[in-house]
């Protein structure tokens, strides 16, 4: 996994909601913070919101942690 970060936060769907992998295994779809913490946690990272916003184990595809979709970004 060299190169990769060990979780990824997918392109916001169409309907809204993005995606969500650690490790290359899919934990589901998170439509928010409290999501991807919830995700995170069960896979044995634990962190707070604000952790997750700018932790360098997150790749952000598609847009940041204020995007979701299935709004437009502003």
């Amino acid at each position: 996994m060299s190169g990769h970060m060990p979780v990824i936060v997918h392109p916001p769907l169409g309907d809204g909601g993005r995606r969500v992998t650690v490790r290359g295994e899919d934990f589901g779809l998170a439509s928010g913070l409290p999501d991807l913490v919830e995700f995170l946690s069960r896979a044995g990272l634990d962190m707070e919101d604000t952790e997750a916003v700018v932790s360098p184990l997150i790749d952000w595809r598609g847009g940041g942690p204020d995007y979701w979709g299935p709004e437009p970004r502003l």
